[in-house]
């Protein structure tokens, strides 16, 4: 999974993409101070695979992982190169959800670039911006198309729903909003890999009274939370300077300053959550004493499409898969035992795989 972190200059996005990925971003209180983009890669938290690990005392544990790419911030006219232009936002494109974190919080030491706090002035800063990025795209796909559409039938189609689409851009919406009328619609648009039509997620940087209780006292974060359900989006109020506080700490320390704040989890672990959700995401794992691994699949996914995530020819050769959910499997403290009750499923090739389940895939190739 990789995500892209975008908002304004000084709404806490560098410290923020610091805290997550303690990767030493530069975070200062001026404009543009990240001017490359920032890649760190991040391991999702996943107590079921440390545990199955202490089971079978395994060589090595290797968690889900998330990539998170953190561009310069965006100001009114980046798309036409005010700022440092908008050619930075080519490094989000290839990103499955934007993280667009808005500043919730007032304090006369950090600049404002617009001179005051206002989150749903700076949500449609930063839409306009992607929006008139996307036209970009369209335009040049459209000249593109245009030149074989009139001997072309299915590229006459495309060319119709372009311009749709790029009429839908330019009043304001975004791309995600437009509802496709069939499956060449659906295939287009996804090939364009537009920015406005990736899945948001806005975390909502607050301050540290604020973090208590997740937000609720603090109008700003309201309006974000209002604006978002309108759109579909998730939100997750996050405080950038004790995240990065936490990421200093171990994680016995961690959880003694999260208790002490009064918090059961810090803002990784709302993200990962926000992200696994928006995306439709969840993990099964794979359990031994070589290694104890969790892999991330889409919710739905059949067993010999899960297999394929290990290896090509796992999907190829797929014969049948040995099932059994991570609790029973720890409760019986081995898949032999777990066998031996009737525990583990043989599933074939129709099986949807769910979250927590340990697979042993059988292949022939």
């Amino acid at each position: 999974m990789k995500l892209g972190i975008v908002g304004l200059p000084n709404v806490g996005k560098s410290t923020l993409f610091n805290s997550l990925t303690k990767a030493g971003a530069e975070s200062a209180n001026y404009p543009f101070c990240t001017i490359d983009p920032n890649v760190g890669v991040v391991a999702v938290p996943d107590e079921r695979i440390r545990l199955l690990g202490d089971m079978y005392h395994t060589k090595k544990v290797t968690p889900a992982v998330i990539e998170f790419v953190d561009i310069a911030g965006l100001v009114k006219g980046a798309s036409k190169g005010e700022g440092l232009g908008n050619q930075f936002l080519a490094n989000i494109r290839e990103v499955d959800a934007i993280v667009h974190v808005v500043r919730c919080f007032e304090d006369s030491n950090v600049i404002h670039v617009d001179g005051s706090v206002d989150p749903l002035r700076d949500i449609e800063t930063i839409n306009l911006e992607l929006v008139f990025a996307d036209l970009e795209v369209l335009e040049r796909r459209i000249a593109k198309v245009a030149r074989t559409a009139k001997m072309d039938k299915d590229a006459g189609k495309e060319l119709a729903f372009l311009k749709k689409l790029k009429d839908h851009l330019e009043e304001g919406n975004m791309a995600s909003s437009l509802e496709r009328e069939d499956e060449n619609e659906v295939k287009w648009i996804k090939e364009y890999n537009l920015l406005t039509d990736k899945p948001v997620i806005y975390a909502a940087n607050v301050d540290e009274d604020s973090l208590q209780d997740d937000g609720e006292s603090n109008p700003f974060v309201q309006k974000v939370r209002e604006y978002a359900a309108g759109t579909g989006s998730e939100v997750f109020v996050i405080c950038a300077k004790i995240e990065e506080e936490i990421a200093e700490l171990d994680d016995d320390e961690k959880a003694m300053f999260l208790e002490d704040l009064g918090l059961s989890e810090s803002g990784l672990e709302k993200l990962i959550r926000a992200s696994y959700h928006t995306l439709g995401l969840m993990s099964f794992l794979t359990a031994g004493e070589d290694e104890c691994r969790a892999w991330t699949i889409k919710i739905g996914t059949k067993a010999p499409q899960a297999a394929g995530k290990i290896h090509s020819d796992f999907e190829r050769g797929f014969i049948k898969a040995e099932v059994v959910n991570y609790e029973v499997l720890l409760r019986e403290g081995s898949l032999a035992a777990a066998r031996e009750k009737g525990l583990v499923g043989i599933e074939g090739k129709e099986y949807v795989v769910q979250d927590g389940d340990v697979i042993l895939f059988r292949f022939n190739v």
